[in-house]
């Protein structure tokens, strides 16, 4: 059966970390993720020392929840949400439950899938299993939880959700935005047969490759006449397979309670009302084609990844470069650079202020886009400045006609074939004599000086 053909259901619950200065039930700071000691980042209450009450709810946290829900269209719940105890026992949590909010948001939607709650939760301490240690830095560290609908059917649906997704939510600027911090749990039934839960993969790509191998998986267990059981596994990045981890538990076996040292929350009309949403991806669109005369298209590609839209309006915001000219190599060239090395905008040597070194030389012609291009794939893994580049290896842009002429004459007379085939009608044949003057001239020619050339030596 084509993978493709599989009748799949798939949800995530997808925990995303937030940009607060102190944890959500203490005081202690959340930068777990720059921090090399453990357990420095601690206190009585986040390492659950017994008699210890929480603090109240982080704000800020809580506004931020309320700022999710509804860029994902939920509606908000505003009375009457618990703060709930979510008992399970491992190291990683020293009170031996989690705390865990009811749903702040219901019933949204993104990109047609929906959405059936957001809600707050604490996030556990770290567990290294092959040392016994753990880490309590990021014990208590304010956690998002979005939790879809089974709307999903394979690993491209899911890797198009969660990079809408993700986009969205650095547009918030309230995430911590660092590699792995943010978690995904991924639900997966086929045929009608019981969910099973993948746990922690921390990437888009992560996703993408367990939801294959675990579709293969099922899919070969019911070839066989298996039955596919209702467990929590893990996923191995190296391998790539899924290994069982234990038989899932359901929401009894968590014994919820609500906490009874935290106030049910209550939320007033006027502070729903006054949790200002950011410009979201369309909004940016559209001002980014009313402010600076973008191309729809250019516009579109840009503000689908919040980071590469930044370092446009960042061009912007020197003055030097055309917003064409910014916009056309943004799309074109540096994404392709990006997309061929398989890396985020954020995993390269870029900078706004390189780059506008690079488009200010292609701009005002010191020198060609072919040389321009190879620069990109230069800078953009070594960071060098574009213009010492340049000035060191003379790589400017050649117009005068006395020494190109030499080299037209000569790639002629290396040429015969190709030049009796254009004398013949053969437009193609220009194209490829072109081709071998920048070749010779490392594109560096002009290339209207050098066509006109070639045609005067072609009469």
């Amino acid at each position: 059966m084509p993978e493709d053909k599989i009748n799949a259901k798939i949800g995530l619950e997808i925990h995303v970390p937030l940009r607060t200065q102190q944890k959500l039930f203490c005081s202690c700071p959340t930068n777990y993720y720059e921090v090399e000691e453990s357990n420095v980042n601690t206190c009585p209450v986040c390492t659950g020392m017994p008699g210890i009450k929480p603090h109240p709810l982080n704000d800020t946290a809580l506004e931020t929840a309320v700022m999710v829900s509804k860029l994902l269209e939920c509606k908000t719940v505003s009375e009457n949400i618990f703060v709930k105890r979510k008992h399970y026992n491992y190291p990683d949590l020293p009170s031996g439950y989690q705390r865990t909010s009811e749903p702040v948001g219901r019933d949204g939607n993104l990109e047609g899938v929906g959405i059936w709650e957001v809600h707050l939760e604490e996030d556990p301490g770290r567990y290294d299993l092959k040392t016994g240690q753990v880490d309590y830095n990021r014990s208590g560290v304010p956690l998002l939880e979005i939790v879809t609908a089974p709307d999903m059917k394979g690993p491209e649906d899911v890797r198009n959700f969660m990079r809408e997704l993700t986009n969205l939510l650095k547009y918030t600027e309230r995430i911590v935005d660092v590699g792995g911090v943010m978690r995904a749990d991924v639900n997966i039934s086929i045929e009608g047969g019981a969910k099973v839960e993948i746990k922690n993969i921390n990437s888009v790509a992560g996703a993408f490759k367990a939801i294959q191998y675990e579709l293969i998986r099922q899919k070969n267990m019911v070839k066989r006449g298996a039955v596919v059981v209702q467990e929590t596994r893990g996923f191995n990045e190296k391998t790539m397979v899924t290994t069982s981890m234990r038989v899932k538990e359901t929401a009894a076996d968590y014994r919820y309670i609500p906490d009874p040292d935290i106030p049910p929350l209550q939320f007033e009309d006027a502070f729903i009302d006054g949790v200002k949403l950011p410009e979201t991806p369309q909004s940016r669109k559209s001002r980014l084609m009313e402010k600076y005369g973008v191309r729809e298209d250019y516009a579109q590609v840009m503000v689908k990844d919040k980071d590469v839209a930044d370092l446009f309006e960042k061009l912007m915001a020197g003055g030097r470069i055309k917003p064409d000219v910014a916009s056309m190599w943004v799309c074109r060239e540096v994404l392709r650079q990006l997309n061929y090395r398989g890396i985020e905008l954020s995993e390269s040597k870029l900078s706004a202020p390189i780059l506008s070194e690079l488009f200010e030389m292609v701009q005002s012609g010191e020198i060609t886009e072919n040389v321009g291009k190879k620069l990109l794939e230069r800078i953009i893994d070594s960071g060098e400045n574009p213009k010492r580049i340049v000035e060191c290896e003379k790589l400017g842009r050649v117009s005068g006609v006395d020494e190109l002429a030499s080299v037209v004459a000569e790639v002629v007379e290396e040429n015969q074939q190709a030049a009796a085939d254009y004398k013949a009608g053969g437009d193609k044949a220009l194209n490829y004599l072109m081709g071998q003057v920048m070749k010779k001239m490392k594109g560096r020619g002009d290339s209207k000086v050098v066509g006109q050339l070639l045609k005067e030596a072609l009469k």
